[in-house]
């Protein structure tokens, strides 16, 4: 039986220029052999499976090379090369660091460092996951990796970069390796199908490309375990059931669901989803990403980001066009919400099927919204125009039931005016409706002589002092009944005041007051018109500071005023036998 031979060894790079993604790495090492500017520490950290350690190989067999060619790559044929190959060079020494990470370890790599090399030009350690060492470890090898002998380069590899100490981090070239591309991985999985006479769909490498997430070993893994479950012909089909990977037909259809509003097809494939065993969460995640890709798909010049074979893209790049962009932008706030909350859920199906109930909504709501703005706008813009916009420059207001007259002479009125061609307009209904209220609708609405009508026919009746402090009394012990006892006691405190021309003046300490007063400002003042039957009634308030400061002095005033306010204090101190501060 022939030795298998995993493609991640088979077909391990061997050259510069056959290493998969990295040419940022491989250019400035192939620049430093040929200038001769070689640093005698590298530390190579990246990702899993991206090619540190078989950088660090190629690196140590073309420095040694004695023949090597224009492209500065190691030429396979001198002795160097073959002990290399076969795995016999005496001048390349690796360590394990993980399990070699001792002090007494490290003592011994660095006695070897002494001997310079019998064939070659220098001597290449190579540590790889070089971030296992101890503290005591690392403090024995400064000094080395520092000053090293002249022959000696080291070539530190890890996965983790940040647990290695500073003063290592120092004392090398620092190399960060990319995770590779999904496209990159996926050309040189077919170039292995290739060489083994493998036939495979493109869009099955894709799926193995970004299945190994940036990983070409774990591609190459996977590769493998799908050849061995479909044989030579490698097809889509065979790679989403092996990987129990989520087709993407399923997001396809579930969109197609959503946009047509089908909420009952969408849960159904849903259920389909979670009947052939996959998780609700890996589905919503999915859909994130599918989601994702849409919005990526509608503009031609993001479509390159889509990491997907040639026929999916072309899927993503119809559907996209059904779409448009706050449907997806929508959609994508619902699902990424839904993917934070699912884990916290105790219900977590009815999760994602809220989201998909929310996703096929979402273009009904939208609809709802643009008609009712299309309404909003109609009821603004389709107001009669008349032949005619007279303007008041002044109006007065005037007691005693005497009509309000405008500057316009009576000839230049609009026609709107005629009993024939009077246009009624709903009226916004206020609480407290003001002269001055109706005079700034009348100029801002076109409405004037319409107004002008309506605000004459308002009452105006006189009343007196009396009359005015019966009715405030009346709603200030309303307020109380109501539970409003600090504004009731504030209307108590003073008397209002009638002014000329039905103007009301109340006078307040402070602004607290004020505020509080505004708040049912507009609810009082409707009640004080109806009440003294004149509708031209306006309230002013006045503060005064200093009356406050002034009016409650010392102790004793300020106890009498609270027996004023409520006279069971009185017997609240007398039973605890309390004592005032004088």
């Amino acid at each position: 039986m022939e030795n298998f031979i995993v493609s991640a060894r088979k077909y391990r790079p061997a050259t510069f220029n056959t290493v998969v993604g990295q040419a940022h790495i491989t250019n400035t090492l192939k620049n430093a052999i040929k200038t001769e500017h070689l640093a005698h520490a590298f530390l190579f950290c990246g990702p899993r499976g991206v090619g540190k350690t078989t950088c660090a190989r190629i690196l140590a067999k073309t420095i040694n090379c004695t023949n090597r060619t224009s492209e500065i790559e190691a030429c396979d044929k001198c002795d160097s090369c073959e002990s290399f190959n076969s795995g016999a060079s005496l001048n390349v020494f690796e360590l394990d660091a993980a399990s070699n990470n001792s002090v007494d370890d490290i003592r011994n790599l660095v006695d070897q460092v002494r001997f310079a090399p019998q064939l070659g030009t220098h001597k290449v350690y190579i540590i790889d996951e070089v971030h296992m060492l101890s503290s005591a470890a690392f403090n024995a090898f400064l000094k080395t990796l520092e000053e090293p002998p002249k022959h000696a380069i080291f070539i530190l590899a890890t996965t983790e970069k940040h647990k290695i100490i500073p003063t290592i981090l120092s004392r090398c070239q620092i190399f960060d390796f990319n995770r590779i591309q999904i496209e990159d991985i996926a050309n040189h999985l077919a170039y292995i199908a290739g060489n083994e006479n493998i036939t495979a769909e493109k869009d099955a490498l894709h799926i193995i490309a970004q299945k190994a997430d940036g990983a070409l070993r774990d591609a190459c893994s996977i590769f493998d375990q799908i050849v061995s479950f479909a044989g030579n012909n490698v097809t889509y089909k065979a790679v989403i059931d092996n990987l129990n990977i989520l087709d993407y037909d399923y997001y396809f259809k579930v969109t197609d669901a959503i946009l047509t509003e089908n909420i009952s097809s969408a849960l159904l494939t849903f259920n389909e989803i979670l009947n052939n065993g996959f998780d609700g969460h890996n589905f919503i995640a999915g859909m994130g990403d599918h989601y994702r890709n849409l919005l990526v798909g509608k503009d031609p010049e993001t479509l390159q980001l889509l990491e997907v074979g040639t026929n999916i893209r072309d899927k993503y790049k119809e559907q996209s066009t059904k779409c448009t962009l706050p449907l997806l932008v929508r959609g994508l706030t619902i699902l990424n919400k839904t993917d934070i909350n699912y884990k916290a859920s105790k219900n977590q199906r009815l999760q994602v099927e809220l989201a998909l109930m929310q996703l096929c909504s979402l273009s009904s709501i939208g609809l709802e919204a643009e008609k009712k703005n299309d309404i909003l706008l109609v009821s603004k813009t389709s107001s009669p125009k008349t032949t005619a916009k007279p303007t008041v420059s002044a109006v007065t207001e005037k007691p005693k039931g005497e009509p309000i007259q405008s500057s316009v002479p009576p000839q230049k009125a609009a026609p709107v005016a005629e009993a024939g061609t009077l246009v009624k307009k709903p009226l916004i209904k206020t609480a407290t409706p003001s002269i001055n209220q109706h005079l700034n609708n009348e100029k801002k609405s076109d409405k004037n002589v319409e107004t002008l009508e309506q605000i004459n026919a308002q009452p105006k009746s006189n009343f007196t002092q009396q009359q005015l402090e019966t009715v405030w009394e009346k709603y200030a012990n309303s307020l109380k009944e109501k539970g409003k006892t600090n504004l009731a006691t504030n209307l108590l405190n003073k008397k209002p005041i009638l002014k000329e021309d039905f103007n009301i003046e109340f006078t307040i300490t402070n602004k607290s007051v004020e505020e509080s007063i505004n708040e049912d400002k507009l609810v009082f003042l409707g009640i004080l018109r109806k009440e003294l039957n004149n509708y031209s009634v306006q309230l002013h308030l006045v503060i005064n500071t200093l009356e406050d400061k002034t009016n409650l002095y010392t102790a004793t005033d300020r106890y009498k005023r609270l027996l004023e306010k409520n006279p069971t204090i009185n017997t609240f101190r007398q039973k605890f036998d309390l004592d005032l501060e004088f």
